[in-house]
């Protein structure tokens, strides 16, 4: 299959990752943001909002189909096709994942509201203790005013799973099978990680697309 996009080090294709997946070579860990299935833009910014700016996030995203839970064959592709996974969202697919020891907990900073959550789980096959973070969630999007995606998550984030998972292992190929906005494409690039990222809507390969080149852009000068 021909990628969409592609670099040095990584391979974006468009399509479903049920379908493209099992032609995939294994890697040596998948991290990933799959949907969770919850109606995410309704669910988090409320239906009546206080601030315009929630309003207008709502609007943005509320005639997309990005929202649809995954099967859980899904899951077990991802273990069958890498050597370890970071999954998250992972506490809505528990029925679909074996326990695990090591979850990871991204505090978003977020104080004094109930309209967010004040942080996400990630799902993991590590066997070492839980481990956290504290990023705010609207620090690379100018307050969420640049977020191209509704669950876009940040660089740093995505670097601290790597350094996370580097803790077990060094995973030398990365396969993202949600890549969306293209996050783990760009922490990879910055990583010097061969990556492959999968992605079903063409509006979102292209923003990927055009952030990696940007970020490959900005190492050269360096």
């Amino acid at each position: 299959m021909k990628p969409y996009y592609e670099t040095e080090l990584g391979k974006l294709y468009h399509g479903d990752c049920l379908e493209i997946m099992p032609g995939l070579e294994s890697v040596d860990l998948v991290l990933t943001d799959p949907p969770y299935g919850i109606g995410c833009a309704r669910a988090i910014h409320c239906t009546k909002p206080s601030r315009p700016s929630t309003y207008l996030m709502q609007k943005k995203y509320e005639d997309e189909k990005w929202d649809i839970r995954p099967p859980d064959r899904i899951f077990h592709i991802m273990q069958t096709k890498s050597k370890n996974q970071i999954i998250w969202g992972g506490n809505y697919f528990t029925e679909a994942l074996p326990e695990s020891r090591c979850w990871l907990y991204w505090d978003k900073m977020f104080e004094n509201t109930t309209n967010f959550s004040h942080g996400e789980l990630a799902w993991t096959s590590f066997k070492f203790g839980i481990k956290q973070i504290r990023i705010s969630s609207k620090s690379e999007t100018n307050g969420g005013k640049n977020r191209v995606h509704p669950t876009q998550k940040p660089k740093r984030l995505i670097i601290w799973c790597l350094s996370v998972s580097d803790q077990a292992e060094h995973h030398a190929t990365i396969l993202d099978p949600y890549l969306g906005s293209g996050t783990t494409a760009i922490a990879c690039e910055r990583l010097k990680r061969k990556w492959i990222g999968i992605e079903i809507e063409e509006k979102y390969c292209e923003i990927a697309a055009k952030r990696i080149e940007q970020e490959r852009k900005q190492l050269k000068l360096f």
